[in-house]
């Protein structure tokens, strides 16, 4: 039993490594405002919950090879939220591979700060940066700017509401040259701006 908590542990440390690598490798941020701290969003949790499709993010080793995403977000009794990620890789001909994290609330924050558990004890701090009057799309991030998230309730949205939002990403301090589309039908797949791709 003792072994098998040392073998857990030295697998956390080394996700953890793996992770901060993977932010701490990403390209100098050239936007102006990369120094302006972020502050997350006041969240209707209730009505936050559900599925929320992901249309682009910036690519990292995670998420990159992937098509078809979405994440499905549900209250728990205890107060958490469970975070459910299903996607296929590189085709939506692959088999769905589901991914389950448990997400935890910071108090104080508005509901728009969590604290998401990719595994005990490995935790990473998202902010939802903004969501719409309507909820029908919102931005997620972290707080160094490296990594962040578009997402909608349908699996497509304009060209110009694509670039609105970019454009809020822009304003708060992220280079929105990264972000690249997610493929959400077989035919967007090689399309230029779209994942997958191997960086």
């Amino acid at each position: 039993m003792k072994a098998t908590r040392v073998a857990l542990a030295l697998a956390a440390v080394a996700a953890m490594a793996i992770l901060m690598s993977a932010c701490s490798q990403s390209p100098a941020n050239p936007n102006p405002r990369a120094d302006i701290p972020l502050k997350p969003a006041s969240v209707d949790l209730p009505r936050y919950m559900g599925r929320w499709y992901v249309i682009a993010i910036i690519p990292y080793f995670l998420e990159n090879k992937y098509v078809g995403s979405y994440t499905e977000w549900s209250l728990r009794e205890d107060g958490k939220i469970d975070d459910r990620y299903t996607a296929q890789k590189r085709t939506f001909d692959a088999s769905p591979s589901k991914f389950h994290f448990v997400d935890s609330v910071v108090p104080g924050s508005g509901n728009g700060k969590w604290k998401v558990r990719i595994f005990w004890p490995v935790y990473v701090t998202q902010l939802t940066l903004y969501v719409d009057d309507e909820y029908r799309y919102t931005l997620l991030g972290l707080g160094d700017k490296s990594l962040g998230w578009i997402f909608a309730r349908e699996p497509d949205i304009s060209d110009d509401v694509y670039r609105s939002l970019l454009a809020r990403f822009d304003a708060m301090g992220f280079d929105a040259s990264r972000f690249r589309r997610v493929p959400q039908h077989p035919q967007q797949i090689g399309q230029p701006g779209f994942l997958p791709q191997d960086e």
